[in-house]
């Protein structure tokens, strides 16, 4: 008994030992509701955000209180295209460039007041190697997120609606570093842990003729476990907006910040222009409706100069159950360095 419970202290005091030895997660930022990052080719052409339009089919993403009043079911999804850029391993990691530069990045399917959504909110595959140096590193981290979406409306209150979005997140981070010795790599830090958790959006809108204010908060309660690393917050975010008009034309007006001590708010300015029309079907005399956006936007955390203002444009065309829609997103008119995001789907 007495050998027994020295090799259980000896194990003990190992695993002890090998837990404080872990490398430190790569990951030092858990920042996801950046307007680059965001899903719909709608919002993104007009501004970056969208917390006061509900024809948007991705509206739940911005602000689920836009469902409320939804009676449409709708099944949608978005693909997104970047430029390649030549980025060093750690300007890859970091928190804006979290996805990879060509993937698929959201479906979502509506019916009625409520949504459900898939994201791959982080899908990033990188391997390095310094000639120089003799170093090598390789990374690969996916956070994937599942999302319930529902709008709440009362009839006592009918021009106010609020949503909730409940989201689950799984994942899993790769992290090898390794140098040259000789012909051989000695491997200097290794990670293999996977993480789950949960977080959650509020939202609420209020219209009043053809003004709509809209209010989001991203990320209010969330938690990531990791497996052999202390449990993490993603960083909260708050977005509201103004949207006026009715009919063809739309402007909108937002502020998007960092729920912290020190925000990083950005300005948005976004403007829709709709025209739609009908004809009669070649083959019978049905009506065909049909229909086509022109957008535009900026945004920006202090419009000084070019480089610190993102240009974003955009346009959308429905057919009967059928629509398109896309988006160009540049900082200082640089199209070289542009990223598309494409959404196709269909609304009944």
């Amino acid at each position: 008994m007495r050998y027994l419970y020295m090799s259980l202290m000896i194990l003990w005091i190992g695993a002890l030992s090998a837990q404080g030895q872990l490398s430190p997660l790569p990951i030092t930022s858990y920042d996801y509701a950046i307007p680059e990052n965001n899903v719909s080719a709608i919002a993104l052409a007009t501004g970056g955000i969208n917390v006061t339009d509900a024809l948007d089919p991705f509206a739940s993403y911005g602000n689920p209180a836009l469902l409320a009043k939804n009676e449409a079911t709708m099944l949608y999804l978005a693909y997104r295209l970047a430029d390649e850029e030549d980025l060093g391993f750690w300007d890859a990691v970091s928190v804006s460039n979290f996805l990879s530069d060509k993937q698929f990045k959201y479906f979502t399917l509506v019916t009625k007041q409520a949504a459900i959504s898939y994201q791959p909110m982080a899908s990033l595959n990188i391997s390095e190697y310094d000639a120089n140096t003799g170093e090598s590193m390789y990374y690969d981290y996916k956070l994937d997120k599942v999302q319930f979406s529902l709008g709440i409306s009362d009839n006592n209150w009918p021009n106010i609606h609020a949503g909730l979005n409940l989201k689950y997140l799984s994942g899993r981070l790769v992290y090898l570093v390794e140098h040259r010795a000789g012909s051989q790599f000695i491997r200097d830090h290794f990670i293999d842990d996977k993480v789950k958790g949960f977080s959650s959006d509020l939202g609420v809108v209020y219209k009043t003729g053809d003004t709509v204010f809209g209010l989001a908060a991203y990320d209010i309660l969330s938690r990531l476990w990791w497996e052999n690393y202390p449990a993490r917050s993603i960083q909260r975010r708050i977005a509201t907006g103004v949207q006026y008009g009715s009919g063809s034309s739309t402007t909108s007006l937002g502020i998007q910040s960092k729920i912290s001590s020190k925000p990083e708010t950005t300005y948005h300015v976004g403007y829709n222009y709709r025209v739609n029309w009908d004809q009669t079907s070649l083959s019978n005399s049905d009506t065909v409706k049909q229909g086509m956006d022109l957008r535009a936007g900026l945004y920006s955390q202090d419009f000084y100069g070019a480089d610190n203002i993102n240009i974003t444009l955009g346009s959308g065309y429905h057919y009967q159950m059928f629509r398109f829609d896309f988006s160009l997103n540049t900082k200082g008119l640089k199209l070289a360095d542009s990223e598309f995001l494409f959404s196709l789907g269909l609304g009944f």
